[in-house]
């Protein structure tokens, strides 16, 4: 399942992250904030347990996040992610999930996976700004389930049909939430109307 943050904090950051004149300063700082906004919808049914703290005036029965919480960026531009979901939880430790594409077969290959032993039993959240054809999401999604984890979901920026439909058919348990459903891929690949290349457009660089 597909959800898109219709928030409209959300959708201003999302036309402003969009536009070709925003900076790689900005859109770090962009992706940051519209990261934080979904995060925020995507945990909220996180287990929590009741417990009791004191005030300065009487006893407060209060919630309390009861799982450990592990984030995932796919590399290199899921990092650009990472920090807005910290901010949200602090406490929430990180694994990392390095792939690229076979320009023969096309799929992706793992040069990197480090995952803390909490994935076992925890939440796991995989970041990566654009969900576009699905592959590299699916691949990390392998992985995690082969490492243990069972409880997952998917963040991102902007995500379109093609890639949410490849996710579904492989890992139907699993969530996405998105700041945005786009329209589809273009012949080159590419989310239409999308980012652009989010890994450039985060740490200033060009092809």
């Amino acid at each position: 399942m597909a959800i898109q943050i219709e928030h409209p904090c959300v959708q201003h950051k999302l036309g402003i992250i969009r536009d070709i004149e925003t900076g790689h300063k900005r859109f770090r700082e962009l992706a940051t904030e519209i990261t934080k906004f979904v995060c925020y919808e995507a945990l909220k049914s996180i287990k929590t347990k009741e417990i009791t703290v004191e005030t300065p005036v009487a006893a407060a029965n209060c919630r309390q996040i009861d799982t450990d919480i592990v984030v995932v960026p796919i590399l290199r531009a899921g990092v650009g992610m990472l920090e807005g979901i910290l901010e949200l939880v602090p406490t929430a430790r990180v694994g990392f999930v390095g792939l690229y594409r076979d320009e023969e077969t096309k799929q992706p290959v793992t040069y990197y996976e480090r995952f803390p032993r909490q994935i076992n039993g925890g939440t796991c959240i995989v970041i990566d700004p654009m969900l576009a054809t699905g592959g590299s999401t699916v691949a990390a999604l392998d992985l995690l389930k082969g490492s243990g984890a069972e409880d997952i979901v998917v963040i991102c920026i902007v995500t379109c049909p093609e890639g949410i439909a490849l996710v579904e058919a492989a890992h139907p348990d699993v969530k996405i939430y998105a700041a945005s459903i786009d329209d589809k891929l273009n012949e080159k690949k590419y989310i239409v109307p999308g980012l652009g290349d989010a890994g450039d457009r985060l740490f200033g660089t060009s092809h």
